[in-house]
């Protein structure tokens, strides 16, 4: 099979296959055969599952061939994030507590997936409970970046964005906590979207009392703004068994890729009133967002001017973890990582005044965004501060200034913010640095408005496509 196949926009696949002008066999074949070959460099994958991929794929011709219904993704080889639950398919959480882990049950996203037809290649490359913003743990080689295997592919979906634009799957599923999408989606090249808070069901097939979810959202990863939105429409929709799930009806995500954005008022911040970011980066994102003048938008800078956003966000991350994953303290031999440990410990260690005090500054935050969102359609920024930095060398400053208190976070002072207010959120493909790593340009929208994010995402993509670029390992 022409290995250009295993580059096809999602959309255009899935409109083959349903069309019998290729065969969910032969794709899914392609895609193992170029695992085989390339992801020895790349370490995107952690569990392949080609025996049943390939019955399942068997399955899905024979329904095109029958004229069956066929659901948006039927036939398309997809990659799923080794934290959301596989029934019978080993679910490590990119820990080695869990190494040999095999769930009775699928995770709320895993369901929708199958749901809509698509065929589990594997499952994707994460670091311990995506605990950071780099794909390492204790269960092998680091996940790497394709545009350069010496470099990170980001985190916590980091074998997520490099099995797409290396050509392993089609799509991939993520999970965005701090940033788990849009950072590998900014540090690989790709299209990714963290959805409102609630939209997509965080339900992880394991019943269990309810733990307050404030920050972390589930959703796509993808080659172009379209495939990202039919998967999310795949996937969001009310679900009772998470007590955060949206009740609220679900926007029609792919017709707004289609809206006329002129006319849209667009706020900008290089730096969110605190942060340092690498001059290129800041450069490459301040280029990107004036295209949104050449498409009639008006774009202004932004006075947002937040103080140490990363201590809020940390307690509700740290005191999660704690709540969930604590009994690993104590398990004898050692599991964790040095993240996962400092991590759980900092989780234990906070006070419920800490948490109080957290809450009172989110809804600082809050009010903040909404001051912007006032006056404005949309937030642009730098996704990241910095480009994908080598392997394990997790910068302490940016710009001159060290946007975290905690190691290994300080490359990335734009997301986190946005999980803990809950907006829909995502970094787009803007350009590249001098040492070709690509560039991300974040688009943070209004509460429950990922449309106008995907609108305005599509626009900027017909503007300036990525899609046609490849990195070296693909």
């Amino acid at each position: 099979m022409d290995e250009n196949a295993a580059f096809l926009p999602t959309h255009e696949l899935a409109a083959k296959i349903a069309g019998k002008e290729i065969s969910p066999v032969e794709v899914t074949r392609l895609y193992f055969e170029r695992i085989e070959r390339l992801d020895g460099q790349l370490n995107s994958y952690l569990t392949l599952t080609q025996e049943q991929a390939m019955a399942d794929a068997r399955a899905a011709e024979d329904a095109v061939m029958r004229g069956d219904d066929l659901g948006p993704l039927h036939g398309v080889p997809i990659s799923i994030k080794d934290l959301q639950m596989t029934k019978g398919v080993k679910t490590t959480g990119g820990s080695l507590g869990y190494k040999d882990r095999v769930p009775d049950a699928d995770s709320a996203v895993v369901e929708r997936v199958r749901q809509s037809g698509a065929i589990m290649l594997g499952k994707t490359n994460t670091p311990e409970f995506g605990l950071l913003g780099a794909s390492e743990n204790r269960l092998g080689p680091e996940c790497r970046n394709p545009w350069n295997a010496e470099r990170t592919s980001g985190g916590s979906s980091g074998g997520a964005a490099s099995s797409v634009v290396a050509g392993l799957c089609s799509i991939a599923t993520g999970g965005d906590g701090g940033g788990s999408i849009r950072i590998p989606a900014s540090f690989c090249g790709i299209y990714g979207i963290k959805p409102t808070q609630g939209r997509v069901s965080s339900f992880t097939g394991v019943s269990a009392p309810p733990i307050a979810n404030i920050t972390s959202q589930q959703g796509p990863l993808s080659r172009t703004v379209r495939d990202s939105a039919i998967l999310l429409q795949a996937l969001a929709g009310y679900d009772p068994r998470d007590t955060g799930s949206l009740r609220d009806p679900v926007p029609d995500f792919i017709a707004a890729l289609d809206r006329d954005i002129s006319g849209l008022k667009i706020a900008w911040s290089l730096d969110y009133g605190y942060a340092g970011v690498d001059p290129e980066v800041g450069e490459v994102t301040a280029s990107a967002a004036k295209v949104f003048e050449e498409l009639g938008c008006t774009v202004d800078v932004s006075n947002l001017r937040l103080e140490s956003p990363f201590e809020t966000w940390w307690v509700f991350f740290a005191g999660n973890i704690y709540a969930t994953q604590g009994h690993l303290l104590d398990v004898d031999p050692d599991p964790l990582t040095w993240y996962g440990r400092m991590a759980i410990e900092d989780g234990k260690a906070y006070t419920a005044a800490d948490y109080a005090r957290a809450l009172g500054e989110r809804d600082r935050m809050v009010q903040q965004f909404s001051d912007v969102f006032d006056d404005y359609d949309l937030l642009l920024s730098p996704a990241m501060a910095t480009t994908a930095f080598p392997v394990g060398q997790y910068p302490d400053e940016v710009g001159g200034k060290r946007n975290a208190n905690k190691k290994g976070w300080s490359f990335l002072p734009f997301t986190h913010p946005i999980n803990t207010i809950g907006h829909p959120a995502a970094s787009l493909p803007c350009g590249f640095d001098s040492d070709g790593m690509p560039v991300g340009l974040h688009i943070v929208g209004r509460m429950g408005d990922e449309a106008t994010v995907l609108a305005a995402s599509a626009a900027f993509e017909r503007a300036r496509p990525w899609a046609q670029h490849r990195p070296p390992v693909s």
